[in-house]
């Protein structure tokens, strides 16, 4: 299963973050205000009791009946009547100011007790109920008072509804921003990949930016730049080493050739001499070749290919590599095809002999390991701005495994190919060819049933005027190797 990226699970970390803190904040919030709300309530009722005290006070040597009077007035001023005077025993010693104190349930006070601040039900409504201990005169007296609690309840049920409903909203800002945030933050990341991609053994100098300020991300920078130092010198030393040596075992066995050659010119020879001979030359013959292949992918290493672009017809470059592969096509008894006109015209921007040898490696992959009565087909076609070259057998195939690796140098699919001459170094060239004209090569294949090579480059644009570059190749000597023919 595909990991999310890092910016996502960035976003996603600081998305929980935050609305666990977002939570944890609001919870404290609520507590805080409800804890607010309460001593405020506290202190509302407080100073009621302290005002009724004061009127007892006050009002202890009137008539009973003015006093009655002023602590119902007093009921009614502050609290919609609902206070009350008790004795200990829970008996009312001044008669109850309104019909809502005498049907309230108050608490009945602990013994012992100087105060008791409780919330309760009555009626089917939140009250906060306040009771004080208070001596009057020798007397000891009970003050309760009395408020609705459903107002701190409206506010803090009000706070929660807004903080839940505020919380998705500012989630969603969080994470936008969180995302934000962590994209631009590893967009030096995003650079380094790309850079780290497009780097191949053909462009080890090229370094990965760094942004030279230090960080976690420069310091990375910098040792993959160190490292690819390293890995730039050990290859340049190997394509150094593959190129001087295939050049300079060129003489000694070209020398080794010619000398198996002349021997074999004696005719007082026996016949075991001039069969080793004839075994001398044949494999400096394929040694000749190898050599050949070498030094070509370590001049395409080193991007000294020696190509010349220019504009050119690719039908021609087709044409000529299925007249070379027509012959060999005959001798094998296999039947040749191509849907190539006299007048086809596709132009491309290109080095003819080095098209021609990509064609000519791909229909000698197809004459090789096509058997005997098969079939081979060429097509060459061209749309959408891309010209597309289409070689088909039904050949030996190749197997999915190998399909991979099938461009690999010195690869060689499986025993049964192996058996077939060849270096393993073709499709190599080929690919690299493709690679040198921006052009693409896949291939297709079934096990038995054959194989397919695709090979699609851009087309020309029509204000180029057609030319023919491979009579000027020639001139020029750029022609097949001997490995091509």
């Amino acid at each position: 299963m595909k990991r999310a990226s890092i910016s996502l699970r960035l976003t996603a970390w600081f998305a929980s973050i935050f609305l666990l803190g977002a939570l944890a904040f609001g919870t404290a919030m609520w507590l805080n205000l409800k804890r607010t709300l309460t001593e405020e309530r506290y202190s509302t009722l407080a100073r009621r009791l302290e005002r009724l005290q004061d009127l007892l006070k006050q009002t202890k040597d009137e008539d009973p009946a003015d006093r009655d009077q002023e602590f119902k007035d007093f009921a009614h001023a502050t609290g919609n009547g609902l206070s009350e005077i008790f004795r200990p025993d829970g008996s009312r010693a001044l008669p109850s100011p309104s019909a809502a104190a005498r049907a309230f349930g108050w608490p009945t006070f602990p013994a012992g007790s100087q105060e008791l601040f409780i919330q309760i039900d009555s009626g089917g409504q939140p009250y906060w109920v306040l009771e004080q201990n208070f001596t009057l005169g020798g007397d000891r007296l009970v003050l309760a008072s009395a408020a609705p609690a459903s107002g701190n309840l409206l506010v803090l049920n009000r706070f929660w509804e807004g903080l839940i409903a505020s919380v998705p909203v500012l989630l969603l800002i969080a994470s936008a921003g969180g995302y934000w945030l962590s994209r631009r933050a590893l967009r030096p990341v995003d650079r380094i990949t790309a850079t780290a991609r497009s780097i191949s053994i053909r462009n080890l100098a090229e370094r990965l930016p760094a942004s030279h300020n230090g960080d976690e991300l420069d310091r990375l920078a910098d040792t993959f730049n160190a490292m690819l130092v390293r890995l730039d010198s050990a290859v340049n030393q190997i394509k150094q080493f593959t190129g001087d040596a295939s050049h300079e075992l060129r003489g000694p066995l070209s020398f080794v050739r010619t000398v198996a050659e002349v021997a074999l010119r004696n005719p007082k020879a026996d016949k075991a001499s001039r069969k080793a001979f004839e075994d001398i030359v044949e494999e400096a013959a394929k040694a000749a070749i190898l050599l050949e292949e070498m030094l070509t992918l370590a001049r395409a290493d080193a991007d000294r290919g020696g190509m010349v672009m220019e504009p050119l017809n690719l039908a021609d470059a087709v044409q000529e590599a299925c007249d070379m592969a027509r012959p060999l096509a005959h001798e094998r008894d296999l039947a040749f095809f191509d849907s190539l006109g006299t007048d086809l015209t596709v132009m491309v921007l290109g080095d003819f002999s080095a098209l021609r040898r990509l064609i000519w490696i791909l229909l000698d992959n197809a004459l090789k390991y096509t058997q005997s009565s098969g079939r081979i087909d060429v097509a060459l076609t061209a749309n959408d701005g891309r010209a597309a070259v289409e070689i088909r057998d039904n050949g030996a195939g190749i197997a999915e495994t190998d399909l991979p690796r099938i461009f690999d140098r010195f690869y060689r699919a499986d025993p049964s190919r192996s058996q077939i001459e060849g270096s393993g170094l073709g499709l190599a060239i080929g690919k690299w060819i493709a690679e040198m004209h921006n052009a693409e090569l896949k291939v297709s294949s079934h096990l038995g049933k054959g194989t397919t090579f695709h090979l699609t480059l851009p087309l020309l644009s029509d204000a180029h005027p057609p030319v023919h570059p491979h009579r000027r190749g020639a001139q020029e000597g750029i022609e097949l190797t001997m490995a091509d023919r």
